[in-house]
């Protein structure tokens, strides 16, 4: 879990200047559905492609090609 106190407005004081996608960004990091699920993907030598999609679809997201 993350150690951030996310009752303290000072906490957060740096979320009044971020674009949007970067607020989408800190509210997703901190879901622990999404979280397990890009575990799982992250740590595959080679993602399903038909759970990878789904996994983009149920998020929004698009990632780069692995190199």
């Amino acid at each position: 879990m993350l150690s951030i106190d996310w009752r303290s407005p000072a906490a957060y004081k740096f979320a009044k200047s971020i674009p949007a996608a970067g607020f989408a960004w800190e509210y997703l990091r901190r879901d622990d559905e999404y979280r397990r699920e890009f575990r799982a993907i992250a740590t595959s030598a080679e993602p399903d492609p038909e759970r990878l999609e789904a996994f983009v679809q149920r998020w929004g997201l698009r990632f780069s090609d692995r190199s």
